[in-house]
């Protein structure tokens, strides 16, 4: 699902609850067109601009039910790095990493009658409405459990998505520090470290073959994240937070920091290789949601993630958004368990994502202001009861949703 997203979308939890968003660079109501044969995808364009406002205009904003092509080109957009189609809360298709100039790119989904949004972080507008007409998505089958059991299965696309995309970001990052450039490598530094943040409850616990996980020479949680406050001298540094302290400690991309991208691109793809095959039962969604608040807590909000660049806030809204994404897919079966839980749950989230909100600045590499001392020393405990208020409820889902009939 997406950059700190430029700007991240974290917005989703808030702009969804309100859905009647007006539509961003579309003054008038207009339909895909379908090509003649009725097994073809209905095809809608996605055109993505810079200027004094970035814009990002669908070619229409009605379709036909069944399959439905996304065509992404991003023109002169430097703000707009991603585009993602939503359903209620659940991210259902993306293109990220969707830099000004380069070559259309497609995804297609299969949609049922209703309403979906099309959500463009960084556009003047981000939030757009896409109404399908024709048959109802099929209603899930049975009952609490089934709705469980759709959930985790959509859960483990979202998270094979976000590996994919982490793929290409970390590439991208490798490519720039590979031709020296700091600055570049700096900016895409940003935009892929949410990627990890979003699943890394998920995906800490994979080893390579011959290591044990307790081995941080062969823990892929170590080798891609690990941070300078808990280096094993055996083993070194290496990963991410490596590649930040010459970037930003050091200003200059040596030999070194090539050695340590290249190693990231590596391990990157393993990671993603043995993901693939991850499957989830419902409290491991919940469980992992939770976990991803406890990050936010202990390392985040305290400025000890992204000890050089300081780009905490976007490493805050990837986790919060991962915990948000987890939860959305078992909203539907949670709804029947205990709906007063559901919406004190979604109203913690909204109110997360609207302190949040206030940290946004689209100029910024990764879409977020840079966590300084004194925006900690004023903003941290304001920030921390907003997570704690929403970690509460959270911690109840796990059990609800493991003993649900």
């Amino acid at each position: 699902m997406s950059p700190a997203k430029n700007v991240r979308s974290l917005a989703i939890v808030a702009t969804i609850a309100a859905a009647a968003f007006a539509l961003a660079g579309c003054a008038s109501t207009t339909t895909a067109d379908t090509a003649s044969s009725s097994s073809a995808a209905t095809q809608i364009a996605v055109t993505l601009n810079g200027g004094s406002q970035d814009t990002c205009e669908l070619s229409a904003t009605t379709a036909k039910a069944g399959p439905v092509t996304f065509t992404v080109t991003n023109k002169t957009s430097t703000a707009i790095t991603e585009v993602e189609l939503l359903s209620a809360d659940r991210i259902i298709g993306e293109k990220e990493n969707l830099a000004p100039g380069l070559s259309p790119v497609k995804f297609t989904v299969t949609l049922g009658g209703g309403n979906y949004q099309v959500y463009c972080p960084g556009a003047v507008k981000e939030m757009q409405t896409l109404v399908v007409s024709g048959q109802e998505a099929a209603a899930p089958k049975g009952g609490v459990t089934g709705l469980l059991k759709q959930g985790t299965d959509g859960y483990a696309k979202y998270v094979s998505g976000v590996l994919s995309n982490m793929t290409t970001a970390v590439a991208n990052l490798n490519t720039a520090v590979q031709s020296g450039d700091v600055a570049q490598a700096k900016t895409e530094y940003a935009l892929a470290r949410p990627y990890y943040e979003r699943i890394e409850s998920d995906v800490d616990g994979f080893a390579l073959p011959g290591f044990k996980a307790t081995d941080n020479a062969g823990n892929l949680d170590y080798l891609i994240d690990m941070r300078a406050s808990n280096l094993d001298p055996v083993v070194g540094w290496h990963g991410f937070h490596a590649i930040e302290r010459d970037l930003w400690q050091g200003g200059a991309i040596t030999d070194s920091t090539k050695q340590l991208s290249t190693e990231l691109v590596s391990n990157v793809a393993k990671l993603n290789t043995l993901a693939a095959k991850l499957t989830y039962k419902p409290e491991d969604l919940a469980n992992g949601a939770a976990s991803l608040l406890e990050e936010v807590q202990t390392e985040k909000i305290k400025g000890e993630e992204e000890d050089f660049s300081h780009l905490d806030l976007i490493d805050f809204a990837a986790n919060v958004e991962g915990a948000q994404q987890a939860f959305a897919f078992l909203e539907p079966g949670m709804k029947k368990i205990d709906p007063d839980l559901t919406k004190q749950v979604n109203t913690q989230f909204a109110n997360v994502t609207t302190l949040l909100d206030k940290y946004k600045d689209p100029t910024a590499p990764g879409g977020y202001v840079t966590y300084t001392a004194a925006l900690k020393a004023t903003d941290a405990a304001t920030l921390s009861q907003a997570v704690q208020a929403l970690q509460d409820p959270l911690s109840k889902i796990a059990e609800k949703v493991a003993t649900a009939q």
